[in-house]
């Protein structure tokens, strides 16, 4: 991190185990904008784009798309500005109930999954003693 608390793209990319064309397009649809840029025009990035993105990462891989995402980052810095909002407040209690939906439809997936490999592995087992 440079001495003025900013990181270019490569040491964010790094830190959160995203590519360099994933920042970039992230950049480029206004999902993550860089706090500011170097004199030479290279992006640079702060803690607090840092936990953005890792947040924007946290919604992957309940499937939500490039434009969910945005819609709730919009919601959330709504929030950071009102925090008495209400209509935002109603629609992040929406937003929420709808992330418990994905996360308990991908904990359903993960245990047919985990018995699945059971199974494959209790067939290995008695296929090795026959």
């Amino acid at each position: 991190m440079a001495d003025d608390g900013t990181m270019q793209i490569g040491e964010l990319a790094e830190r959160t185990g995203l590519s360099l064309r994933t920042l970039r397009h992230y950049d480029d649809i206004g999902l993550l904008t860089p706090s500011g840029r170097s004199e030479g025009g290279f992006r640079l990035y702060t803690t607090d784009d840092e936990s953005r993105l890792l947040l924007i990462r946290r919604m992957k891989p309940l499937g939500y798309s490039l434009e969910q995402m945005g819609e709730l980052l919009t919601v959330i810095d709504g929030l950071e500005r009102d925090a008495t909002d209400a209509d935002l407040r109603g629609r992040l209690a929406e937003m929420t109930a709808e992330a418990v939906e994905r996360r308990d439809r991908l904990a359903q997936q993960l245990t047919a999954a985990e018995e699945f490999v059971a199974q494959l592995q209790a067939r290995h087992d008695d296929v090795g003693h026959s």
